[in-house]
């Protein structure tokens, strides 16, 4: 199976980012997929064998968006361009909007009424037209493969009060006034809708890109030009043509720009971006250097081993991504509910309709269209597809700059509940002294065989205030396993261990009803690690340990688990509060708009202008409520 991250363009809501996972599942040979709106990517596990990039691309495209397969393709740059278009866009629309309120308004003199409302005529289709195209170009492409978005929602609303108020430029009087009916147009309504769409999109969009820093503060991490050796003389060529087995020299305070090993040269190398580590490590002839560290002192020669998507960073960067990109359990039931919203929004404006109608008859039909309107702008399913990523996006990223690295975001949900924690002993609590012979270790002081990691003690009180209560499992005699427990500050021990025995403390544990937590760092951890609720391996373990786990932990710095359950409640929390707050303003906006309160003899109407200013400002209101996280604790 093939597991790939790719880039999917021209997203604009909740609905969207389900209509593209639902077409890209319906695909034979696609295991599994994961769309995030925040960060238009799709990720998609696949056979090769059946299914291939270009046949998603095809289904994909041909449903209104655009997925990109080749790495030629700069994204970045297509976003720029598009973030680009859209504010420009956003201002000529402000500018038609501010002429569209100084001729309804009276400011501006354009003679008769007539003559007002056919200016405000030319100038609401010149804004539908251009600023406001998008709309309706994504609009037919969702009719036409039988699905709604937001913009069916903003599309069916400027279309409906532009036409109801073009029919009333030229046959109002006629129609109306020969009824006693006091007539409008709503040209301000279509406008003021596009407009506060708009600008909406802007704002969110600019805001996203705060929630993916993380990625961006990464991939910063390494230089674009590495200087090659090459018969001893060195030459500046871009990082993409650097080969494996290439030699490559590196100056003082220069990034590394590849994986390799020392092959000349003596100097400090500060890794404190990948081990967290702040104190700058010897390298010399054999030791092995890492794409993103910096040279501290010193100039050093290396053959290059690990280039491109293969060096250690670019798996970070990767791992990131994927637990951006991953859905948590809530998001698949928001995921749900998306699906279905803008269908029951359609069936709630056209009922507001036909009751405005059936009860006030054809002397309402103003308030009937403008209510209807109402409900289809005010609508916003964007708040609720937001709320999820953009604060997993936020905490996920966070989380990689402390050194935690997040590989599925159910762990996030999960790890602010764990209230039991197992943990290794060897290579995760201590450091084994590696120049001790094991052979007499018998006759060894126990602090000679090994030592407690820095922090460990203070890691263990940290938990507890939490009220996690830790188990230490070894493998190692009893007298060891008591006396290191007791130095760490664990209650709970036991030595010994063999893999199984691991995995069945998990088990047990779980079967009393706990939220279990396994932290480990070698393939006899492997078991117990796939067990757990939450699995946690040391950045310095074995490969089989982190492949297992949902979190990696960089270095040795074991607080950092208490601060990734911190992390965790805080990004849970985010998400609770934009949950709440989405489904509020749904719930109290909509029936607002209908115009509910005029049954209670409230003389009170959310207009269609209105509507799309607090429909825009749910979604920036979510995605900056989420950025909050970056200033958490």
């Amino acid at each position: 199976m093939e597991k790939k991250i790719l880039p999917v363009m021209g997203m604009a809501c909740a609905a969207c980012s389900a209509n593209v996972e639902r077409k890209l599942k319906s695909m034979d040979g696609v295991k599994s997929v994961a769309v995030s709106l925040p960060g238009r990517t799709a990720m998609v596990e696949y056979d090769e064998r059946v299914v291939t990039p270009k046949d998603m691309k095809r289904v994909i495209d041909g449903a209104g968006y655009l997925l990109i397969i080749d790495d030629e393709t700069r994204v970045d740059t297509l976003e720029r361009n598009a973030y680009r278009m859209l504010k420009r866009r956003t201002l000529l629309s402000w500018l038609l909007a501010l002429l569209t309120m100084s001729v309804s308004m009276g400011w501006v003199s354009v003679g008769s009424n007539d003559a007002a409302n056919q200016v405000l005529l030319i100038i609401a289709l010149l804004n539908m037209v251009y600023c406001g195209r998008q709309f309706y170009a994504n609009a037919w492409r969702q009719l036409v493969h039988r699905s709604a978005n937001m913009d069916t929602l903003v599309a069916l609303s400027t279309l409906i009060s532009f036409g109801f108020s073009v029919f009333n430029t030229f046959w109002g009087e006629l129609f109306w006034g020969s009824r006693g009916i006091t007539w409008h147009t709503y040209y301000d309504a279509s406008v003021m809708i596009v407009t506060f769409v708009l600008t909406g999109r802007c704002l969110e969009q600019r805001a996203k890109r705060s929630t993916a820093s993380a990625i961006r503060s990464l991939m910063g991490l390494v230089p674009k030009l590495a200087h090659v050796v090459v018969d001893d003389e060195v030459h500046d060529v871009p990082l993409a043509t650097v080969a494996t087995r290439d030699i490559v020299e590196v100056r003082q305070g220069e990034k590394i720009p590849v994986d390799g090993t020392v092959s000349t040269g003596e100097g400090y190398v500060d890794e404190s971006m990948i081990t967290g580590e702040p104190v700058p490590v010897l390298k010399q002839s054999g030791s092995r250097l890492l794409a993103g560290t910096i040279v501290s002192e010193g100039t050093l020669r290396f053959r290059a081993e690990q280039v491109g998507q293969q060096t250690v960073l670019a798996g970070i960067i990767r791992m990131v991504q994927e637990a951006q990109g991953s859905k948590a359990p809530v998001q698949r039931f928001v995921d749900r509910v998306a699906l279905v919203f803008v269908p029951c929004v359609l069936g709630v404006s056209i009922l507001t309709f036909v009751l405005w109608l059936a009860i006030g008859g054809a002397a309402v039909l103003p308030q009937a269209v403008l209510s209807a309107v109402s409900v289809l702008v005010i609508a916003c399913p964007c708040a609720m597809g937001l709320a999820t990523p953009t604060a997993l996006m936020v905490g996920i990223g966070k989380a990689a700059q402390k050194g935690i690295l997040v590989k599925d975001a159910t762990a996030v949900e999960q790890l602010c509940c764990v209230d039991a924690l197992v943990i290794d002993k060897t290579g995760t609590l201590t450091i084994p002294n590696s120049n001790v012979d094991f052979r007499s270790a018998a006759d060894i002081p126990l602090e000679n065989r090994e030592q407690l990691k820095p922090h460990a003690a203070e890691a263990i009180a940290m938990l507890k205030a939490r009220g996690i209560e830790v188990w230490m499992m070894s493998g190692d005699k009893e007298e060891a396993a008591a006396y290191w427990a007791k130095k760490a500050g664990i209650a709970h021990w036991q030595s010994q261990c063999l893999p199984q025995d691991k995995e069945n403390i998990v088990r047990r544990l779980q079967g009393e009803g706990r939220r279990v937590a396994m932290v480990g760092d070698g393939i006899n951890d492997s078991q117990a690690l796939a067990l757990a609720d939450v699995s946690i391996a040391m950045g310095r373990g074995t490969d089989v340990a982190m492949d297992v786990a949902q979190v990696t932990l960089m270095g040795d710095d074991l607080r950092r688990i208490a601060d990734a359950c911190q992390l965790s409640h805080n990004t849970v929390g985010m998400i609770r509060q934009n949950l709440f707050w989405a489904f509020v303003y749904n719930i109290v906006c909509i029936p607002l708009a209908a115009g509910l309160p005029h049954v209670f003899g409230v003389d009170f109407q959310i207009t269609p202008m209105w509507a799309s200013a607090l429909m825009a400002m749910s979604s920036v209101s979510v995605v900056m409520n989420s950025l909050r996280l970056k200033y958490k604790k």
